[in-house]
């Protein structure tokens, strides 16, 4: 007769609603503009971050504070990276993209 005691009934639909408000809650401030843009704006640091470690990485570079009263000759510690292969690879990016982006235009 447990199943039809109404003290426990009244217990187990207490509990469930207040599981289902918090399962809403979480629900709505998950999908809140604010919180999304909040999560966006992380990533996109994350991975800017990652792309500038990377490229610092490629180029050779060590990262080091610059500091103020440095010699601006002196702030790599051996020679200056070379930056034409990476300036010719953006560029070609940008003529493909840019092709890309009007043959599309071009079949409408």
């Amino acid at each position: 007769m447990a199943d039809t005691d109404p003290d426990e009934l009244e217990r187990r639909i207490a509990r469930t609603r207040a599981e289902l408000a918090q399962t809403v809650d979480a629900i709505a401030d998950r999908v809140s503009p604010k919180r999304v843009a909040e999560r966006t704006v992380a990533d996109v640091r994350s991975r800017a971050g990652t792309l500038a470690t990377s490229v610092s990485d490629a180029l050779g570079m060590r990262s080091r504070p610059v500091e103020f009263g440095d010699d601006p000759e002196r702030l790599w510690d051996e020679e200056p990276p070379n930056l034409a292969p990476v300036l010719i690879g953006l560029g070609a990016v940008l003529v493909v993209g840019a092709a890309i982006v009007l043959w599309r235009r071009r079949r409408r």
